[in-house]
Parts: C-alpha cells; sequence; structure tokens
C-alpha cells in the first residue's frame, strides 16, 4: 500500500470513527430528550413568563420588552445548554474513573475526541434554542414579534451561540474539577448571565458607560445583540438599534476558533499521558 493510499485509509477509518461516536451521543441524547429539554429550558422559561407577560401585564415593563427580551432569552438558553452538553460529561469523564479513555482508544486523533464533543454541544444548544420560539409563542401570545426577513441571519447567530457555549464548555470542562462544579456554576454563569445583555440591549447602557464596555467582554453579549438585530421589528418604521453586525459576527467567530484552541491544548494535556 503507498503512502497516499495509507493516509487516505487511516483519515477515512477516522471519519467512521468519529461519526459512529457522533450518532452514538446523539442516539442517548435522544433517549432522554424530555429530560434534556427540561433543564434547558425550565429557568429561561420562567424568565420569558415573568418578565415578557407578568411584568408588561401589570404595568411594571413597556409593552415591547418581551421582543427586546426574547432574542436574549434565545442567546441564553443555547449558550448554557451547550456548555452544559460539554462541560458537565466532560469533567465526569475525565475523573477518577476516566471514562474518556474510551473514545480515546478509538482510531482517530485526540483532537477529533474535543472536535465531537464540541458539535454535540452545540447540537443541543440549537435544538434548545429552536424549541424557545414556539414556547414563547405560547407565552407571550401577542407579545410575540420576530421579523421574518432575516431568517438566514437568524439561523446564523443560533448556530454561532451554539458553537460559542460548547467551545466555551470544552475549555471550562478541561480545567475544573468534579468537586468544583457547583463553584462553576457561581463563579462563572452567574456573571455570564448578567453581563450578557440577555434582558437588556447594549445601546441602553450608554449612561453606564464602564458596564457598556465590560459587557463587550462577555460572548453572550454578540450572541444576544446579534439575535436581536436577526429577531425584533422595526419599531416606528426604523430597525431597533443594536451593535453592529460587523462587530457580531467576527467576534462570535473568533470566539470559537480561539476558545476552540485553547479548550483542545487543555484537553490534550489531560488526557494524554
Amino acid at each position: 500500500m503507498s503512502n497516499g493510499q495509507y493516509t487516505g485509509s487511516r483519515t477515512s477509518l477516522a471519519l467512521t470513527a468519529f461519526l459512529a461516536t457522533f450518532h452514538r451521543d446523539l442516539v442517548v441524547t435522544g433517549r432522554e430528550f424530555i429530560p434534556f429539554l427540561m433543564q434547558a429550558l425550565m429557568q429561561p422559561l420562567f424568565f420569558l413568563f415573568i418578565f415578557g407577560k407578568v411584568l408588561p401585564r401589570i404595568g411594571l415593563a413597556a409593552p415591547n420588552f418581551a421582543a427586546l427580551m426574547l432574542p436574549g432569552i434565545v442567546a441564553l438558553t443555547g449558550m448554557i445548554a451547550a456548555m452544559q452538553g460539554v462541560t458537565l460529561p466532560l469533567v465526569l469523564d475525565l475523573g477518577f474513573a476516566r471514562e474518556i479513555d474510551d473514545r480515546l482508544l478509538a482510531p482517530m486523533p485526540v483532537w477529533f475526541v474535543a472536535l465531537e464533543k464540541v458539535l454535540f454541544g452545540a447540537v443541543r444548544g440549537a435544538i434548545a434554542s429552536s424549541v424557545i420560539f414556539p414556547l414563547g409563542w405560547l407565552i407571550l401570545g401577542n407579545g410575540f414579534q420576530v421579523r421574518s426577513d432575516r431568517l438566514f441571519m437568524l439561523t446564523a447567530m443560533v448556530l454561532l451561540t451554539a458553537l460559542v457555549g460548547s467551545t466555551v464548555g470544552l475549555l471550562i470542562g478541561t480545567i475544573i474539577k468534579p468537586d468544583q462544579i457547583s463553584l462553576m456554576f457561581t463563579l462563572i454563569f452567574t456573571p455570564l448571565l448578567f453581563t450578557g445583555c440577555t434582558y437588556y440591549p447594549w445601546g441602553a447602557l450608554g449612561k453606564i458607560g464602564w458596564f457598556q464596555i465590560f459587557t463587550l467582554a462577555n460572548p453572550l453579549t454578540y450572541a444576544a445583540e446579534g439575535l436581536r438585530y436577526a429577531m425584533v421589528p422595526p419599531i416606528a418604521g426604523k430597525d431597533f438599534p443594536t451593535l453592529p453586525i460587523v462587530w457580531i459576527l467576527p467576534a462570535l467567530l473568533t470566539s470559537v476558533v480561539v476558545v476552540f484552541l485553547l479548550g483542545t491544548r487543555t484537553f490534550g494535556r489531560r488526557v494524554v499521558t
């Protein structure tokens, strides 16, 4: 067998192993689909109900607040679901039992194992984000407003948000230890939640300049603003002002690449001895 044929055979074998592992994870998630949705959607739906339905109804929020908040909820749901889909299983896999070794024995490069986890987490995040739309329509009723002329951008933002979440999940999952999971939720998820422009548009922070700048360090800010760009209908005939899309897309793409490279590096250090 020539060197080219040998290399092609190894590549084909690695792709087959990669797809088989990915399919296995999808099958397992399909069997636990309802628990997965409950875990991913419970908190966002309650936020949507209280802030998007109850507060406007009793006069403590503007009538169009639901339309501004819905993109933030979609972004938060997709990112958190993707992060949890990678971080929690990875922390357990890298724990004392070393269940990750079963995957490492497959005939594929180590970074393929990390890539599979990232893509699988992104699928979970995209599914969770997508389910928000019909449930949001049921909860908000007339308050559910999504423009239909930017569906391509909406799809791209949902996928990008999920990819950012899963790459961040890879990095976190290779850094923390099993006994630090509860600390992770406090030190990582809480700041991510409240500085990511989920419940408020970035432009409204103009009077708090230092905090407006601070939120730019959070990838959730770009995801939420990108989804507002794609979802919020024109108000009084004018598009709702968001972060420029020429900032949003490069920021999210850069986050995916940089964090994935960092995550695969720390992943390799944890699993290769």
